[in-house]
């Protein structure tokens, strides 16, 4: 089918989406079962507790047991009492990372209440709807306080100005309550993690989706429980003989690319140019992040150039923020992922 299509349903009682370009799973989101585990964009009242001598971070108390880390917090004392926000998702056995400059966000704007300022994506070039844009952004925060900061996002690009303005009054609503809350005089959460519906709605804005399934069934319609169970299993197929391999380790993420018994001069690089096309798409869709090393199958050292290209351009259409870091001796290309979301092992866990 062609088109992007978002799928709204749930799985083992649980949320979760899947966004189809042309037939093809593109996204995926899926809530992980309720568990201590912190996750990003969750809001906690924290207590500074012991320094990590020689890093320049600190361990934070989240309350039930649970901690994050904070980095670059050598001037912060121990029983300090902060807001913080989960950054990223934790390395396996690791605090997650946390930050102080909380982010409110919501499809349309971001409000920042520790960076003052009113600022518009950089996607929107176009004069005229940059200056609509500040237009709005001036009416929503004209009595906002002075370390209230606004970023309108590119979707705004298609909203009404009361779209617009509705959702950053409650953006408001909601970091007020968070800021003023006085319920928990210990640490605890003050505002939970989004829902996979919720980011789906959020995230899913470039291009908007031309149709949204949003009723139960609707994954089994487009054949969604095939598609995931393959994400299950490290094999990725690349074409009639050529496959590649992605595996996670407690260290970092092993990529393998082979060309399966095709032996001619060309196959190679080939499969190289579909595995970087694939990659980005892979990692998203498993949920994996951290180091990446890819083997890839044997080919020319003038033809790294070209599979590289490829892989940056898959990147660019990516929604996680990848860094190439470059060829290691061996011949393996290293990348550095943030690790947004949960791995898809844990989430079914």
């Amino acid at each position: 089918m062609k088109g992007r299509i978002a799928i709204l349903d749930h799985l083992n009682g649980r949320e979760a989406a899947a966004l189809m370009v042309d037939g093809r799973l593109t996204d995926l989101l899926i809530d992980p079962k309720p568990s201590a585990i912190p996750l990003p964009g969750a809001i906690y009242r924290g207590i500074a507790e012991r320094p990590l001598k020689g890093q320049g971070g600190l361990i934070i108390g989240l309350g039930d047991g649970q901690k994050g880390y904070l980095r670059n917090a050598r001037e912060i004392s121990p029983g300090t009492v902060m807001l913080v926000q989960i950054a990223a998702n934790a390395e396996r056995g690791k605090a997650p990372p946390v930050t102080t400059r909380l982010l409110f966000k919501g499809r349309n704007a971001i409000l920042t209440p520790d960076a003052p300022g009113r600022n518009i994506a950089r996607s929107v070039r176009d004069d005229e709807a940059r200056e609509r844009m500040a237009e709005i952004a001036a009416e929503a925060m004209a009595d906002a306080p002075d370390t209230y900061g606004l970023i309108l996002r590119s979707a705004a690009t298609a909203a009404t100005p009361e779209a617009i303005l509705a959702e950053i009054s409650e953006l408001r609503d909601i970091c007020c309550s968070v800021l003023e809350n006085t319920d928990i005089q210990g640490p605890g959460i003050l505002l939970q993690a989004p829902g996979a519906h919720f980011r789906a709605w959020r995230d899913w804005t470039d291009p908007e989706p031309d149709q949204v399934a949003d009723h139960d069934g609707s994954f089994a319609e487009h054949d969604l429980t095939v598609m995931i169970e393959t994400l299950e299993t490290p094999m990725v197929r690349l074409g009639a003989l050529a496959k590649m391999f992605v595996e996670p380790t407690r260290a970092l993420v092993a990529v393998d690319v082979n060309t399966g018994g095709d032996f001619s001069p060309a196959a190679g690089l080939k499969a190289n140019i579909a595995a970087a096309r694939d990659l980005p798409r892979q990692l998203r869709l498993r949920g994996l992040g951290g180091q990446i090393v890819i083997d890839f199958a044997p080919m020319g050292k003038k033809d790294r150039r070209q599979v590289e290209q490829v892989l940056k351009q898959a990147l660019r259409r990516d929604s996680v923020d990848t860094v190439i870091v470059g060829w290691s001796p061996l011949g393996h290309l290293e990348l550095q992922r943030k690790r947004e979301r949960m791995p898809l092992a844990d989430v079914f866990a």
